[in-house]
């Protein structure tokens, strides 16, 4: 039996198929263009496949109220031509198969929590750091949503004396993690992209500043068993010791547990799962979307 999975981002769309096993088989990747566009190749390429249930991840932000009119449907995204638009009603009506959504966060932290770096735990927090900066959260063994779902990119942060660009770059927010800290905000700030910049380059204290920040102020919030960074800037591996250093010191002991004050390199962490954790999150959705069905 075959699952489809789908990471719905702003730059682009991973779609895949998966089994029973959790094993990703198939991978076939399109940019993010229209709604008009793009929803109906990636109809085209799931029915090719057969599945028997689809599972999404999505860019945000996405209403995941299944008792609401628009469950389903990506609302006040920056994404231009997104706002406002049914993503996963189309997709189920055109399959005709079960489908559960969430945020591609929250999709990676799921396995990340069931199948990677959380796995035994009761809680973590899953953080990606790239076109934007999103999170999502287990707690006490179930992904946290609420009045919407967290949107831990647009906290406001304590701005850095040093930063040339203090204000940052978000549309909504001055002064947000994702404005401040996001690649296109250090594109932005620094005139290349991040993976052009040296290790040695000023850039990268800056960025594990803000970063660590946010790791303080989701330790005070949460209380995470583990913190999980990934996304496109995080392949950066040399960013995880600057804001492991930087949060120890944020937290100034206050804090005082050993998974942070001595062992604080297995607390704040790489995916388990590499890059496959947002894949492998939408295919769990989509197997607890058949077996809801079912």
């Amino acid at each position: 039996m075959l699952f489809g999975t789908l990471e719905a981002g702003g730059t682009k769309m991973v779609l895949s198929v998966g089994n029973e096993e959790n094993e990703l088989l198939e991978q076939m990747t399109i940019p993010t263009e229209s709604p008009e566009k793009t929803i109906p190749a990636m109809t085209a390429w799931f029915r090719d496949r057969q599945v028997a249930a689809l599972g999404i991840g999505t860019f945000g932000p996405v209403d995941l109220n299944p008792a609401s009119p628009t469950y389903g449907w990506i609302t006040k995204t920056p994404k231009p031509g997104w706002q406002d638009t049914p993503l996963l009603p189309p997709l189920q009506d055109a399959l005709g198969v079960p489908a559960k959504i969430d945020t591609d966060v929250n999709a990676a932290a799921l396995a990340e929590w069931q199948l990677g770096a959380a796995k035994g735990i009761n809680s973590c927090l899953y953080v990606t750091v790239g076109t934007g900066i999103g999170a999502g959260a287990v707690a006490e063994g179930k992904l946290v949503h609420g009045l919407l779902h967290p949107e831990l990119g647009h906290m406001l942060l304590r701005q850095e004396p040093d930063d040339p660009a203090p204000a940052g770059f978000c549309p909504y927010h001055e002064g947000c993690l994702e404005g401040l800290a996001s690649g296109p905000a250090m594109e932005k700030r620094w005139g290349t992209k991040a993976q052009n910049l040296s290790p040695d380059h000023e850039a990268w204290d800056l960025e594990a500043a803000y970063l660590a920040q946010m790791c303080m102020n989701a330790v005070c919030v949460f209380s995470p068993e583990k913190i999980i960074l990934g996304g496109g800037v995080m392949q950066q591996k040399h960013l995880f010791p600057l804001i492991r250093q930087k949060t120890k010191a944020l937290l100034n002991g206050y804090i005082h547990v050993g998974e942070i004050t001595e062992h604080i390199d297995d607390y704040i962490v790489e995916p388990g799962l590499g890059t496959k954790s947002g894949a492998t999150g939408a295919l769990l959705l989509a197997r607890e979307a058949y077996s809801s069905f079912s």
